[in-house]
């Protein structure tokens, strides 16, 4: 045990020093199996986790569903998403800030990163509200809490590093993603309208035209087409997340050309971003996997288990505190941090609890979401006080609604299993 925690306090030590995760936990494992294992065992372990787990087909699900994402932004589609919402329901009592809403969900399932969509609602829709005199507070927020959806909407790239990280089937992953995801943008939406009447932050848009709506809309409408394509390819059973993937590309090439709206420069960029993301998402991947081989060797996810076995707490207290654990991270470190650090330990215990893995892959989700708006990391407040010039402390203060509505759907999806696991079980 005593090197087992000199090994979590070099892990401790280079996450202080802002070494990179990846290489934080590949650096503390490769240490850790030299230490248990001696050298050269060590090298024959770390070439077989890094191959088993960067060789894996299902991960040509990542830089594909990166790629299509970048290639609708590039083709400015996905600001052409944003203000189609607007056109619909921008004229009602927060009824932008409801459309930001409403557009983060398309955004979501296009995109499948947090920051990405709350930068492009930052850049489009909060200029929007403050020019119809929205209140900054309300704005920023919105734009903040709204990124989070893609955390939870397929195909979360969250819901991809989770199903690789535990060998948990990704397209009934990004299925079980589509009601919590639906009903997150249902509770957000009631907060805005709540917030709308109870104060003078958001005052009513722009007169309804409905011809101004239609012709918004006619761009939007491949792009509906395309979401439920790729996701009525997995729900069928048609093509693999990875085959999905691949068709989601095809469809935004199709789509961004057919429009004239991708330039050479933009694809170009689009190619490079993907790359970048990838690279780190699948360094992630194997550099986790070495700290879980070094957590095996040492034994201590086989005593952690027999502990939660013979432990006398019910079920719930146990899940209660992994849950309020992943809260707590997420206060401090990234969703992709999150997951390959606890993930070794938390899903086995979870595991040996009798919960289903499918399920538990939502309530992780879920929390890490939670993370990205709470102090004093709150990533995606970060994000758009950066792009509004919205202080921090103004965007976590509108937070607090919000957050208050995000804990009380993770306690409904805790408490009713059949919401995330009703949609897989008809896969």
């Amino acid at each position: 045990m005593t090197s087992f925690a000199a090994v979590l306090l070099l892990l401790a030590v280079l996450m202080i020093l802002r070494t990179p995760i990846a290489f934080a936990m590949g650096i503390a494992g490769s240490v850790g199996l030299a230490v248990q294992l001696g050298p050269r065992p060590a090298l024959g372990v770390l070439e077989r986790a890094f191959y088993d787990n960067t060789s894996s087909f299902i991960l040509v699900a990542i830089p594909l569903f990166i790629l299509m994402a970048e290639i609708l932004t590039a083709g400015d589609v996905t600001r052409r998403a944003i203000v189609a919402c607007q056109a619909w329901i921008g004229h009602m009592k927060g009824g932008l800030a409801m459309a930001t809403i409403g557009a983060s969900v398309l955004l979501a399932a296009l995109v499948g990163s947090s920051t990405a969509s709350t930068a492009a609602m930052s850049a489009s829709a909060f200029p929007e509200m403050r020019r119809h005199g929205y209140n900054d507070r309300l704005s920023a927020a919105v734009v903040s809490v709204g990124g989070t959806l893609a955390v939870v909407v397929p195909p979360s790239i969250v819901l991809v590093v989770y199903g690789v990280l535990t060998e948990t089937s990704i397209g009934q992953l990004f299925i079980a993603g589509v009601v919590p995801g639906i009903l997150t943008a249902l509770g957000l939406a009631t907060v805005v309208k709540v917030i709308s009447h109870r104060t003078d932050y958001a005052p009513e848009g722009d007169p309804f035209r409905f011809g101004h709506a239609v012709r918004t809309s006619r761009h939007v409408f491949p792009m509906v087409l395309l979401i439920v394509a790729v996701i009525g390819a997995i729900y069928g059973g048609i093509a693999s997340p990875s085959e999905a993937a691949a068709l989601g590309v095809f469809g935004a090439l199709i789509i961004c050309l057919a429009q004239r709206t991708l330039r050479a420069a933009s694809f170009g960029t689009s190619i490079s971003r993907a790359i970048q993301a990838t690279v780190m998402i699948v360094a992630i991947v194997a550099c986790s996997a070495i700290f879980s081989n070094y957590l095996a060797f040492t034994r201590v996810t086989q005593t952690l288990l027999e502990m939660v076995a013979s432990s006398d707490l019910p079920r719930f207290a146990i899940l209660s505190m992994i849950v309020l654990t992943l809260l707590v991270m997420g206060m401090f470190m990234d969703q992709l941090a999150i997951l390959s650090l606890a993930m070794p330990l938390a899903f086995p215990a979870a595991m040996e609890l009798g919960y289903d893995p499918v399920w538990f892959g939502i309530i992780v989700t879920k929390s890490v979401e939670i993370g990205l708006l709470t102090p004093p990391l709150g990533l995606n407040a970060y994000v758009a006080a950066s792009q509004t010039g919205v202080s921090l402390r103004t965007i976590f203060q509108g937070l607090l609604p919000f957050i208050g509505v995000e804990l009380l759907v993770l306690f409904i999806l805790i408490v009713f299993p059949d919401l995330s696991l009703w949609l897989p079980s008809l896969m």
